[in-house]
């Protein structure tokens, strides 16, 4: 399998703060890599300077064999990058199907489009009209999937797709991963939720304070391993 991303040495600060500092990783065409960690550890950063929301201090992003760590964000979407943002980000006034249609504004040719969301996700059919400011945590989430995916992205980045939902609504999102890279995408999602991870995952990456403490495979990983490096344990 081909590498989609690289990650060689990713250092981000927040002014005169350093974020995240050393990661290094990549993800092959079709794998689920999940990024785990405490709050704080910088799961969210680490979307954002992949997405091209931050710019890195240090170190290199490459998508493809390109370095693309200069590029702004718009121009990683045209590329094949597609973020979910934690907290869903919709635009309340918009309906399902408006939200639904910015994903095309800058995204690529493909074959998904509001029917293909719809069948990815049948409990929109009946909300598409209905402004996302009146919808459900559950039902925004899948919107804000659906918005990522209007994209046709080759990367789809995934932040915290299941804080604050029901594990019902929890299992419904996660059990469309499949089907999502099926249709040609490589995803990798930042999870708090260490079991949630681990069940989807074909590697992991833990990060502690804003450094990679762990990474491999669930099945060459001790759970024993993957909690203390979670919590810092053997740091402590």
């Amino acid at each position: 399998m081909s590498v989609v991303l690289s990650v060689r040495d990713l250092s981000v600060d927040y002014g005169q703060l350093r974020a995240l500092s050393g990661i290094t990783f990549e993800l092959r065409r079709g794998q689920t890599l999940a990024v785990i960690g405490a709050n704080g550890a910088g799961k969210s950063t680490l979307l954002g300077a992949l997405a091209g929301l931050w710019a890195p201090a240090e170190g290199s992003v490459g998508f493809n064999g390109r370095d693309i760590s200069a590029l702004p964000a718009f121009v990683r979407v045209g590329l094949g990058i597609a973020l979910v943002p934690e907290g869903r980000r919709l635009f309340a006034s918009l309906t399902a199907r408006e939200n639904l249609l910015t994903g095309q504004q800058r995204g690529r040719s493909g074959g998904w489009d509001i029917a293909a969301v719809v069948e990815l996700f049948p409990l929109l059919e009946a909300l598409l009209d209905r402004p996302s400011g009146r919808l459900s945590g559950g039902e925004q989430q899948a919107v804000a999937i659906g918005r990522a995916l209007m994209g046709n992205p080759e990367l789809l980045l995934l932040d915290e797709v299941s804080l604050g939902l029901a594990p019902v609504l929890v299992e419904q999102l996660y059990a469309a991963l499949p089907r999502i890279q099926a249709a040609g995408a490589t995803v990798l999602i930042v999870e708090q939720d260490v079991g949630q991870a681990l069940a989807v995952a074909d590697e992991v990456v833990t990060l502690l304070e804003g450094r990679q403490v762990l990474h491999g495979a669930p099945s060459q990983l001790r759970r024993e391993d993957i909690i203390d490096a979670y919590f810092g344990a053997r740091a402590a």
